[in-house]
């Protein structure tokens, strides 16, 4: 476990949503990225759920997503949502609350 992991609390699950459309490059980064950052940093402790709007457009309007690839932070509160391929990782971490701001 990584020291900016050590806040969390153990029992604390996350659960993310991606939207993305299709196996467009940038939503299979996304995804990549995704699985990368929650791997090193929330190991054990998340569940992701992908959505593919392009076969499935009504579940945009649910979470409200505008653009893709969207990531849905539902759990832990309050949601959070962060647009984009997910390859700033510091970014990221502070748009999920997973690391303060430096």
């Amino acid at each position: 476990m990584t020291s900016d992991t050590k806040d969390l609390p153990v029992a604390e699950k996350w659960q993310l949503r991606l939207y993305v459309a299709g196996q467009s490059p940038k939503s299979m980064l996304a995804f990549i990225n995704l699985k990368k950052i929650c791997k090193e940093y929330l190991e054990g402790q998340y569940s992701i759920e992908v959505i593919d709007l392009l076969e499935n457009p009504q579940l945009a309007r649910g979470d409200q997503i505008l653009a893709v690839p969207t990531l849905v932070r539902n759990l832990p509160e309050p949601i959070k949502k962060i647009i984009g391929d997910l390859s700033n990782t510091d970014r990221v971490l502070v748009g999920l609350d997973i690391k303060p701001l430096a």
